[in-house]
């Protein structure tokens, strides 16, 4: 079954079994922004790993790590929609607040370029390029609305690894080492 056969209503996981088909599928997605990193899954898979290491009891953090690039597989070339496309797939399956946290890593890029003027010159040049799409740096309205954000904080941590899951080469453990936390975060048991 292809990507695109694998959203069910309005671009929805249909169960844990489409996300992790989507996630095998992101290896043939091949991420030449960063050299050496060579797919879409291994960077999703870095981008957990250093969830699991920073915040070790936040299940949910980590598995937002994991999926929260998959909108690029489901709709390529979608930078500037990646992750509500991303957290309206897996939603159904893993709840709103992996949802949440998925749709706003993008944001929480745009927070970090406004407001941390160190930030933008640690990102990669996928990132940087990808920026412009996602809408630059945000209004002083924008950033407000973004700190009143109940998952700002987490978002921000998210963002960060997300950043820090872009090491050429790093081996980390592989997608079955998270099928026990994917089935028991899973909120269609």
């Amino acid at each position: 079954m292809g990507v695109s056969e694998i959203t069910g209503t309005a671009g929805q996981a249909r169960s844990l079994d489409d996300i992790i088909e989507v996630l095998e599928a992101s290896r043939a997605f091949d991420l030449a922004a960063v050299p050496g990193l060579h797919t879409l899954l291994d960077h999703s898979l870095q981008t957990g790993e250093v969830l699991r290491t920073l915040r070790p009891d936040d299940v949910e953090l980590q598995i937002a790590g994991l999926v929260h690039d998959i909108g690029h597989s489901l709709e390529p070339g979608g930078d500037d929609v990646h992750g509500e496309v991303a957290a309206s797939f897996v939603r159904p399956v893993f709840g709103p607040r992996v949802a949440d946290l998925v749709r706003l890593h993008v944001p929480a890029k745009r927070y970090l370029v406004t407001t941390d003027p160190l930030y933008r010159r640690d990102l990669d040049q996928g990132s940087i390029s990808s920026l412009e799409h996602q809408g630059g740096d945000m209004s002083p309205d924008e950033v407000s609305t973004f700190e009143n954000e109940p998952l700002g904080v987490d978002a921000v941590a998210l963002r960060r690894a997300d950043e820090a899951g872009k090491v050429p080469g790093l081996s980390v453990p592989g997608l079955a080492t998270w099928l026990p936390s994917l089935r028991s975060h899973n909120s269609r048991l």
